[in-house]
């Protein structure tokens, strides 16, 4: 009846299984006599083979064959990434003069060019390069009426070497004023929001397409910030020019990286610096001869017009394409190396190019820097450099206005181009600087050297100086407010050296540490902290430094995070660039100092870190260590 009845539910057909699982005409709940047919469950494909790890080895195999350094295409292909540095130079620095604030004042109706009044008000406290005393010949202020801005026409005296600048064009002072500092925004802004962006895209295209792109979109939008016919046009049109900026500086330090061997690294890219402030430099004199501001622009934009060249001549990065595992452009653009450089394919010892022959038909595997957040170490190496590099250049401004003075009296000259070449001077001093301590301390040695003087220079401002101020009050002290100045000009000089140096030791970290197939997301995310920092600067100024004392309080409770912060990252001197996420991962931090002769290391290395994640996720995996072996997987003497 049972067996009927289910019969019945089953359209009188096939039998349905018993309770127990057994089918009818089956002796015992044993298997049936006769069961019918089951359809075929679908065997999963086989997971795809790991591929090769010589053709991953970029260091250490595809590098050698190619000739290294000593290849002559590479060697013309690092002095193309450098030739555009001084173009960067000219661009980074170009606010300095465009929109630098002039000494003005108010010329009667009578137009027989006397002037009548005071100063603007605004004058006496305005922020920027520009000298904050008036110039010889001219009136003090006498007071601070609202009257004193109520002028048909202004007459200006331009300090930055230029007739007429942004500033004189459209009469940005008094209650135009913060226009300025919206038109500085722009710039930074525009910086920061082009390495967030063309970061991922070069991760994800290439970082040949993204050079080239902005480089064709900096010309139109740089060319047409000249012709621009109010402050609005001007700011915005600024802003995408800050944009495509950031795409050309991310690819090319990304394809400076990709193309030298582990011991070359960091002269090269201190090379480019080097260019980039010889641009700083020579930008004054740029200036005195271009004479109007619109020229000027013309002048730093059109150089860009060189590297359109690139497209022919500069090739994608070799090392993005192997790590990405595109083995038919890899191949093609190794016998492009193979030919330029006349290196003979018998000398493949390790058999590079058979190896990527039996690969080349391998998908691309391309990767976003959304992924790292997945990962146990390598995303708290980029967060820690990208607080360093925002700590760096966020503190830096709070060391220039000590040093130039947000107040008459703290200023330390009343010349725009002593103030402007004292700045570059302390950045030249400290690049200089860092050659030989990254060299001998390596990089994490360095940073974290440097990360002390700024915590240093900082409290001991903050701190000494006030102290030294209630001393000065007493009447036999012997201290004047002079001492007190000498001592924040030298505290605030030896900070701008120090964080200088940790803003730009921070992103040539980053660029190391962070594997190839996302190093472009990985630089855009600190350079975007590094704009971030630069950014701290307009604001101050467009709240005219209310709130400086806290600010400066603020990223030195920061530069201490930061010293403890330092010592988590691993080293990276002389080691292979990680290539994928796995390699980042395995990235292992080593004591500051070196072993002593016979002295049990307490931290392993990559050799014996395997596979450090798989730990901590079963019980059984602790059952089986042996007993003579500690808990860090060393061995017990």
């Amino acid at each position: 009846m049972a067996i009927d009845r289910r019969r019945e539910a089953g359209g009188g057909g096939r039998p349905l299984p018993e309770e127990n699982g057994s089918v009818p005409g089956a002796v015992g709940g044993g298997p049936a006599a006769a069961a019918p047919p089951r359809a075929a469950v679908p065997v999963p494909p086989p997971p795809p083979a790991a591929c090769s790890p010589l053709l991953l080895d970029y260091d250490g195999s595809v590098l050698p064959f190619l000739g290294g350094l000593g290849g002559g295409y590479q060697r013309t292909l690092v002095l193309l990434t450098w030739v555009p540095a001084l173009f960067i130079g000219f661009s980074k620095f170009s606010d300095s003069f465009l929109l630098d604030q002039p000494d003005f004042w108010c010329r009667e109706a009578d137009g027989q060019g006397n002037w009548s009044g005071s100063l603007a008000p605004s004058h006496a406290n305005h922020s920027g390069n520009g000298s904050i005393f008036p110039p010889p010949g001219l009136p003090t202020p006498a007071g601070g009426n609202a009257s004193e801005c109520d002028c048909h026409e202004w007459h200006y005296r331009i300090r930055a070497g230029l007739v007429q600048n942004v500033v004189s064009k459209w009469d940005l002072v008094c209650d135009s004023a913060w226009k300025v500092h919206i038109a500085k925004f722009s710039l930074l802004v525009g910086l920061i929001f082009g390495h967030l962006i063309t970061g991922c895209i070069a991760d994800w295209v290439g970082r040949r397409p993204v050079l080239l792109f902005s480089v064709i979109f900096i010309l139109i939008f740089g060319l047409t910030v000249a012709l621009s016919v109010n402050v609005t046009m001007f700011s915005t049109l600024r802003f995408f020019e800050g944009f495509c900026l950031a795409g050309i500086v991310l690819s090319l330090y990304a394809l400076r990286i990709e193309l030298c061997p582990p011991g070359h690294r960091f002269m090269i890219t201190m090379v480019a610096s080097f260019i980039e402030m010889a641009g700083q430099f020579l930008m004054p004199g740029l200036a005195a001869l271009c004479r109007d501001w619109q020229v000027l622009q013309a002048v730093i934009i059109c150089p860009f017009l060189l590297m359109l060249l690139y497209w022919v001549i500069f090739p994608e990065s070799l090392r993005w394409l192997m790590a990405t595992q595109q083995f038919e452009a890899s191949k093609e653009l190794i016998l492009q190396f193979t030919h330029k450089n006349r290196v003979n394919t018998e000398s493949d010892i390790k058999g590079v190019v058979p190896e990527l022959e039996k690969e080349i038909a391998r998908r691309p595997k391309k990767v976003c820097i959304v992924k790292v957040v997945g990962t146990r170490n390598l995303w708290k190496n980029i967060v820690v450099l990208c607080v360093n590099s925002l700590t760096g250049y966020g503190i830096h401004h709070c060391f220039a206005k000590s040093m130039m003075g947000h107040e008459a009296k703290m200023a330390i000259t009343h010349n725009f181009y002593a103030d402007y070449y004292t700045m570059a001077g302390i950045a030249l001093a400290s690049c200089l600087a860092m050659c030989p301590v990254v060299g001998f301390l390596g990089r994490r040695g360095g940073l974290l050297l440097f990360m002390i003087l700024t915590a240093l220079a900082s409290l001991l401002q903050l701190g000494l100086l006030n102290l030294i101020g209630k001393y000065s009050q007493l009447p036999d002290s012997g201290m004047s407010d002079s001492v007190k100045d000498k001592f924040s000009t030298a505290f605030s000089i030896v900070g701008m050296f120090s964080s200088h140096a940790v803003g730009s030791l921070s992103v040539f970290f980053c660029a190391e540490i962070t594997p190839t197939v996302i190093r472009g997301g990985g630089l855009g995310l600190v350079l975007a902290s590094a704009g971030f920092g630069r950014l701290t600067a307009p604001i101050m100024e467009l709240h005219n430094q209310k709130g400086y004392f806290l600010h400066h309080v603020i990223f030195a409770c920061c530069t201490l995070i930061c010293i403890i912060c330092i010592l988590l990252l691993p080293e990276s001197k002389n080691q292979n660039l990680p290539e994928n996420i796995p390699d980042g991962e395995h990235y292992t931090r080593q004591p500051l100092l070196p072993h002593k002769k016979g002295e049990q290391p307490l931290l392993l290395t990559n050799s014996e870190l395997k596979d450090y994640s798989g730990l901590h996720d079963s019980a059984a995996v602790s059952d089986g260590i042996s007993e003579n072996t500690t808990a860090n997987g060393m061995k017990s003497m």
